[in-house]
């Protein structure tokens, strides 16, 4: 059993425009009290094909905890897109919030993100050269793809440590209300690898 469980994640100001920074109400729960900090990382995809684009948008430590229950909101600047290609600005790509522990990823929340053009002209006759401006971005913030890591949280431990090696347990949420994740069943593959167009789109 995981030492921390996410109880819910509500996606802010969405949908929103491409330049705008993300907001996310993150809700969870500690079981046990942890003496070092908790890392939560907002990663933009910028390409299916090619990892190197992906951007660290925010990066922040909470921590130590005491067992209870919390809640704060994670802001995130945008991602720069001159540092994405110009062909993968418009369309569907993943924004991947993660949490991790003493360096080890327990639990990654992905969400699939369409960009497109606000204006419908816009969208019919899309420019030569993206006006980036003009992009809102719309997080598919019911259809969140969770997958789970078993870790150590105390590390020393060794029957913790022989549970970390086991493998991780992907989940999809099926929950009807909006930003969820407490409901949770089996999914694909599309948050485990994001190399590939097809785990993504």
């Amino acid at each position: 059993m995981s030492a921390v469980n996410i109880t819910n994640v509500a996606v802010l100001d969405n949908p929103s425009a491409f330049l705008n920074p993300f907001q996310f109400e993150i809700s969870y729960e500690c079981l046990v009290p942890l003496k070092d900090d908790l890392e939560w990382k907002l990663i933009y995809v910028g390409s299916a094909e090619d990892e190197t684009y992906d951007q660290l948008l925010e990066s922040v430590l909470v921590g130590p905890v005491s067992v209870g229950n919390y809640r704060f909101v994670f802001e995130a600047d945008p991602p720069d897109p001159s540092k994405i290609r110009e062909e993968d600005i418009i369309g569907v790509t993943v924004l991947l919030l993660t949490c991790s522990y003493v360096g080890q990823e327990f639990i990654r929340v992905g969400y699939y993100v369409n960009n497109d053009y606000d204006d419908e002209q816009l969208r019919e006759e899309p420019p030569q050269k993206v006006l980036i401006d003009k992009v809102q971005r719309n997080i598919l913030a019911d259809k969140p793809r969770v997958t789970k890591f078993p870790i150590n949280f105390h590390p020393g431990n060794n029957e913790q440590g022989e549970q970390a090696s086991s493998l991780p347990e992907t989940t999809n949420d099926t929950s009807k209300n909006k930003g969820n994740i407490g409901l949770l069943a089996p999914v694909d593959e599309m948050m485990m690898s994001h190399q590939s167009s097809d785990t993504l789109i």
